[in-house]
């Protein structure tokens, strides 16, 4: 008989989680270093405080995400043992109302803001434009040149 240590492992429903790796196991960053440079940046609040990638989260906490163009707002409901599909990840977290009106709020004025395209009256300069500011360039004059 060999005496080899079982690895023990981890309960599913820890009391606890760090920060960083609960936003990669629920999914609202690619990579727990991504997460980890979010929370450095500032950019997530726990309970209303800034926050480190090691900080706890628990079941109930208040977290606020600042991504581009929006603030979401989420109350943890659970803590997941391992990043898995979107649909458990979904389960982890439930978004406050405020939140989701500013999300839609958002999206409405994306949809009926201004194009950026449109705001250009003149495209890139054709061949043929590029040959005469080489040749006005050519043979105007200069104060700077006397």
């Amino acid at each position: 008989m060999s005496r080899h240590a079982q690895p023990s492992e981890a309960p599913a429903t820890a009391a606890d989680m760090r920060l960083d790796k609960w936003l990669w196991v629920a999914r609202f960053f690619k990579t727990r270093g991504l997460a980890a440079d979010e929370v450095e940046k500032g950019r997530v609040h726990v309970n209303g405080q800034a926050a480190k990638p090691a900080r706890s989260v628990r079941v109930n906490d208040l977290i606020e995400i600042r991504q581009p163009g929006s603030v979401r707002e989420l109350l943890v409901l659970g803590l997941g043992a391992m990043r898995g599909p979107a649909t458990v990840a979904r389960t982890l977290y439930q978004e406050t109302e405020a939140s989701i009106r500013a999300q839609q709020q958002a999206v409405e004025a994306r949809r009926f803001g201004v194009e950026p395209a449109n705001a250009q009256e003149l495209g890139r300069p054709t061949k043929r434009d590029r040959r005469d500011l080489v040749d006005w360039q050519r043979w105007s004059a200069s104060v700077d040149d006397e």
